[in-house]
């Protein structure tokens, strides 16, 4: 039983250390002063759901993500009290890279009387690479949240005009001692596929049908790859441009793996899953958006040969909690069930899109068992799933080429304990 929760035992330790010395996250009015690692002082980081810590409650979350607000989202995050608009059941990835670079949690830009001293959250759950306006062009309706990509981008110019009297010479030497996150992308094409999922001709929720049909909604997604890789490339040049050193960009998990595709799409065919349990289609359409995202990564590296344009694969490391499951502390049975959501027995995969995680009549696993599922509500993971994958990304070398430079010996907190290579 102990194994289970080792995990999140060695996170809430850690960080009831770093408050009793300088994250002012962890306790209000503290006086910060982390011991940074490579010279990084600061996150700057801009996405949607899988990094937001706050801004969507703070628009005003709608839709499924309306319950994002309240409990059980939250239920594990001890030192935070609760729910912070975080799409888990605890910390997400964004707070253990935080942690591990000895920084305070991100806090959410709209959260207007929070401290930014050491870096700002833009992301916004639900939020897209390119604008509602583009979208719709392509008809494609984004109901959650206009804070796509380029509004972020404005928040972010305004922020740190504000914070330097718009001095040029002055952002730059922010940013020379800043990581910047892009973490976006995903929510393009997954609205994409839910228009097309509920068409009339397909009933209500997210049924996709059978294989035939997730082909044909592939089109559609499809050619929203190249907007969508030009949308981030051109919010990377920018950033770049102004002075960024050190600048992430992550790239789409193997969505053939996730709760509600695996529920939305109703395929019986045995031949159309792969050796992993995941729909092979949705995974060759991840790992094509991803290659191409990749080449992109590689052009901006080539034109800025003085900075570190890495890419965060969250593909692979994704891939390898399902596939490393039970040595990584997960139930190998549950890695592609919901914790949280359809009560149990009442859908496959544990996930029903009209009784999303948090609505009334919802269920939510055992305390001693969360750490044992990789997927919170069936479209976000859990604490858990968080931690093993940023250790992945940022300590095992999926995130390339390495964004930092880590001092030789130094131990990472979160989900084990072993010393960098």
């Amino acid at each position: 039983m102990a194994r289970l929760h080792l995990g999140r035992v060695l996170v809430v330790a850690f960080l009831l250390v770093a408050c009793s010395s300088s994250s002012s996250s962890c306790c209000p009015g503290a006086a910060a002063a982390p011991t940074t690692v490579d010279g990084i002082t600061a996150i700057y980081n801009f996405g949607d759901s899988i990094t937001d810590t706050g801004n969507l409650i703070r628009e005003g979350a709608t839709g499924v993500l309306r319950y994002i607000g309240k409990l059980p989202y939250g239920i594990d995050l001890d030192l935070l009290h609760g729910p912070t608009g975080r799409c888990s059941n605890g910390y997400l990835m964004i707070d253990f890279l935080a942690k591990y670079l000895g920084l305070p949690l991100l806090n959410p830009y709209l959260d207007k009387a929070a401290d930014f001293t050491h870096g700002v959250n833009f992301a916004v759950a639900g939020a897209t690479a390119l604008d509602t306006a583009t979208l719709a062009e392509r008809g494609v309706t984004n109901a959650l949240t206009n804070s796509s990509l380029d509004v972020q981008l404005a928040w972010f110019k305004d922020f740190m005009a504000s914070a330097t009297n718009s001095s040029q010479d002055e952002i730059r030497r922010k940013l020379a001692s800043s990581l910047v996150m892009l973490e976006i992308g995903g929510n393009d094409f997954n609205y994409a596929f839910q228009q097309q999922q509920t068409r009339p001709s397909d009933g209500a929720g997210y049924g996709l049908g059978n294989v035939t049909r997730i082909v044909e909604t592939l089109a559609q997604a499809g050619a929203l790859v190249p907007p969508v890789v030009q949308s981030i490339s051109n919010a990377a040049e920018e950033l770049l441009e102004m002075g960024a050193v050190r600048v992430v960009i992550a790239g789409n998990f193997p969505i053939g793996c996730v709760p509600v595709y695996l529920a939305g799409a109703n395929v019986t065919e045995p031949a159309a899953y792969d050796g992993d349990g995941c729909l092979g289609v949705l995974n060759a359409f991840a790992e094509l958006y991803n290659a191409r995202l990749r080449g992109a990564v590689a052009a901006l590296q080539r034109a800025h040969p003085r900075a570190v344009v890495a890419y965060a694969d969250y593909f692979a490391a994704y891939a390898r909690v399902l596939r490393e499951a039970r040595a990584r502390g997960f139930d190998p049975a549950r890695t592609r069930t919901a914790c949280c959501g359809a009560a149990a027995g009442a859908a496959y995969y544990g996930f029903d899109e009209s009784r999303f995680c948090g609505a009334p009549g919802t269920a939510v696993c055992a305390d001693r068992d969360r750490d044992r599922y990789v997927s919170w509500d069936g479209v976000h993971p859990t604490q858990h799933a968080y931690a093993e994958m940023a250790e992945l990304l940022y300590r095992g070398g999926l995130a390339y080429p390495p964004p930092i430079k880590w001092p030789a010996g130094q131990t990472l907190p979160g989900p084990t304990s072993a010393p960098l290579n």
